[in-house]
């Protein structure tokens, strides 16, 4: 028997319809926060997880088991495509990723190769298939890639950037390369996109993660174009997050580039980030990472504020502006979930108002 995917509270809030409660999953759910994870990576390299189906799915359900979160995201990294279109890199220990032949002439730009996905990442629709099977229809699982600006950034620069001085020099100094790459860049994410939705994700999310250091014209004529290509290319039956950090003078824009969701971080109160980008589209977010190492009260104080300022209104996704940090406590983040739940079902049940009191009372974790 077919499952109706919308009967999934995160799937529904997607498409701005009626939910129970407020659905929550967490960026970098699945990480080193957690010692589940922890003992594994002192086993495995970091793109070693990443390369094995197996492990990248024990991975992915790590926190699926131990909360109660509202979807599942497969555990990969925004860079996996690069290396079959012939960007080669490494996970340095303490740097990150470090590519040693960044791409900045156009001869090099016009040698890179659009992929096939299945054929080039296998292990990743592989991994999908695994979670699918393992998850049993009861929460949906999400896919993801990086945007074209974040992903041309790391081939440009190197690496991370504090300034982005390579690329955006590029950007404006040599339009045509600029332009041929990120093109290149687009059409992978498409086929990269398509593929893990033919693998069995419900739902996607594209980071641009630092498409903040832009200012809003210079997104909207270099950048716009080819998110919106992203966006535009893949099945509109799958509902789209589309997320920046920093993003707050952008918001706007990245509404015209497109996606059913607008992710949100911290920095912009959420009642006045949905009002930028308008109704009619739905929005995820925005509790500050770091206020997950403060007391439960505050933490509390916080979730009660976002929920709050939403109204109940449909169409929220409760997340982090961004990841969860390393050392988060884990019964914080347990808690956190078990918040958002609690109160967010009283706010969402017709002619019952929010009952302060008893969610000030209540004990999570």
């Amino acid at each position: 028997m077919e499952i109706n995917e919308y009967q999934y509270p995160f799937l529904r809030a997607c498409r701005r319809q009626e939910t129970p409660y407020t659905p929550i999953w967490l960026m970098r759910q699945a990480g080193r926060y957690m010692k589940e994870y922890r003992v594994l990576r002192r086993r495995y390299s970091f793109l070693e997880m990443c390369r094995n189906p197996e492990l990248a799915a024990q991975v992915t359900l790590q926190p699926i088991e131990k909360f109660k979160l509202d979807a599942a995201i497969i555990f990969s990294d925004i860079l996996i495509p690069l290396e079959p279109m012939g960007v080669k890199f490494e996970f340095a220990k303490g740097e990150g990723p470090v590519f040693h032949h960044p791409l900045r002439e156009r001869t090099e730009v016009e040698k890179l190769r659009n992929i096939e996905p299945e054929e080039d990442v296998p292990y990743l629709m592989r991994a999908i298939q695994i979670v699918k099977k393992e998850l049993g229809g009861k929460i949906p699982l999400i896919g993801f890639c990086g945007a074209p600006f974040t992903l041309a950034s790391y081939i440009i620069e190197g690496g991370h950037s504090k300034n982005y001085i390579l690329t955006k020099s590029l950007m404006y100094q040599d339009r045509p390369t600029w332009d041929i790459l990120m093109k290149k860049i687009s059409e992978v994410l498409i086929r990269y996109l398509k593929a893990q939705i033919r693998s069995g994700v419900q739902a996607l999310q594209m980071f641009d993660s630092w498409a903040g250091c832009l200012s809003p014209p210079d997104y909207e004529e270099y950048v716009l174009p080819y998110s919106k290509k992203v966006i535009e290319g893949v099945d509109k039956k799958v509902p789209l997050i589309h997320f920046a950090t920093s993003s707050s003078t952008l918001l706007k824009l990245m509404r015209r580039a497109g996606g059913d969701v607008i992710g949100v971080d911290w920095r912009i109160p959420i009642r006045e980030a949905w009002e930028h980008i308008g109704y009619d589209v739905a929005i995820q977010g925005n509790l500050d990472p770091v206020i997950l190492f403060s007391p439960i009260r505050l933490i509390k104080r916080e979730v009660k504020r976002i929920l709050d300022s939403v109204e109940g209104r449909p169409g929220h996704i409760f997340n982090l502006g961004h990841g969860i940090l390393p050392n988060t406590p884990v019964d914080h983040v347990a808690a956190l979930v078990d918040m958002v739940h609690e109160y967010s079902s009283s706010t969402h049940k017709p002619n019952r108002p929010p009952n302060p009191q008893t969610f000030d009372d209540f004990s999570f974790g």
